[in-house]
């Protein structure tokens, strides 16, 4: 699914350990935060880039714990330590209106519950394996 919309390389965190050693990375995109930040780090090549976008919940400070880990480690390493939050404006989504509408984008939906059933959608979610979207119907 992921080389369907674009990605070069893809590791299926199911059979493959990206951060065995074997291959560095010049940027890593890490949508669950499910490996330590040290094991994405030792994946990069020494000028890579980090980028998360997955914030797993923690103990003590929820779900911002790679988040801070993240910032507090960036000035004392050579690879580029980002996170990726995203922000929308009405703008910005009228223009993915758009180009969904063209046929240019096109989102990917792993599963759609009816409102009826969102405490099912939300632990579907929380198991951490979505493969896209995952939609309430109203």
């Amino acid at each position: 699914m992921v080389r369907s919309i674009g990605a070069d390389h893809v590791v299926d965190y199911t059979r493959d350990d990206f951060a065995d050693g074997g291959e560095r990375y010049d940027v890593l995109v890490d949508s669950a935060a499910s490996r330590s930040l040290s094991d994405c780090m030792r994946a990069l090549t020494p000028e890579g880039t980090y980028v998360n976008f997955g914030y797993p919940g923690g103990r003590w400070v929820g779900g911002f714990g790679r988040s801070l880990m993240t910032r507090a480690l960036s000035p004392f390493v050579s690879q580029r330590m980002r996170e990726f939050i995203a922000t929308a404006t009405r703008e910005d989504l009228v223009v993915l209106k758009d180009l969904i509408e063209a046929g240019k984008v096109a989102p990917v939906i792993d599963r759609a519950y009816p409102l009826s059933e969102t405490p099912d959608a939300l632990r579907y979610v929380l198991e951490g394996h979505a493969r896209g979207k995952v939609v309430v119907t109203v």
